[in-house]
């Protein structure tokens, strides 16, 4: 069974090893705000347990019992997030550090009864996918909204990011998942875009924005 801080470095771990071909200890202790000393002793124990593949000097890489591990790890949380939003009315932009705390609760009943209770969703409120009871988890691919092109229509699917402030950005500007937004042009100069969505005409998105928000094309 895993303590909290081992749960937290794995899903550091998976976090990092997404975009990336094994992950760094710089790069682990600069996300959870450790020295690196302390990330070593725990890849150490780590590769003792089978969960990582660990050499000094070397990017670490999670094994397949490291991925499942850390999988079931973010299951509890995406899922915790699912039920505070649909089952208590809290905004998705609300529910992530609540989800911190509950996904380190140890009883694989607990969540499938919540994953029950929600209708075994395969999506979180931020549209990252739920890992399933064994640690499968299905990495549907999205275009980001600053990959397409003018005159393509697109609907809102994911987000790269949720943080807090960037969940409130959306919801001041009435965007959440579903949202689909037609592009009318990209500005050379910063990549920032002019769409219409819902009864906004011409609206500003900065390219920062639109790099965390994945979208699906809509066919015509």
């Amino acid at each position: 069974m895993a303590s909290q801080t081992e749960e937290n470095y794995l899903k550091a771990l998976y976090a990092l090893a997404v975009s990336k071909k094994g992950v760094s200890v710089k790069a682990l202790s600069d996300l959870l705000h450790v020295r690196q000393p302390t990330v070593n002793s725990m890849m150490k124990n780590f590769k003792r347990q089978g969960l990582v593949y660990y050499e000094k000097y070397k990017p670490v890489l999670l094994t397949e019992s490291g991925e499942k591990a850390a999988a079931l790890v973010l299951r509890k949380h995406r899922l915790t997030e699912m039920f505070l939003v649909h089952n208590m009315g809290f905004g998705w932009e609300e529910v992530h550090d609540i989800a911190e705390q509950i996904e380190h609760i140890n009883s694989s009943v607990f969540f499938e009864r919540m994953d029950e209770l929600l209708g075994f969703p395969e999506f979180d409120p931020h549209g990252s996918p739920i890992p399933d009871k064994n640690g499968k988890i299905t990495n549907e691919y999205k275009l980001r909204l600053s990959d397409c092109n003018p005159g393509e229509k697109v609907r809102l699917a994911a987000l790269s990011h949720d943080s807090s402030d960037f969940l409130k950005f959306l919801d001041n500007h009435e965007i959440k998942l579903g949202t689909e937004f037609e592009i009318k042009s990209i500005e050379k100069f910063d990549g920032s875009m002019i769409v219409n969505y819902k009864k906004y005409s011409s609206q500003m998105l900065s390219e920062v924005v639109c790099n965390r928000l994945l979208v699906e094309k809509i066919n015509l």
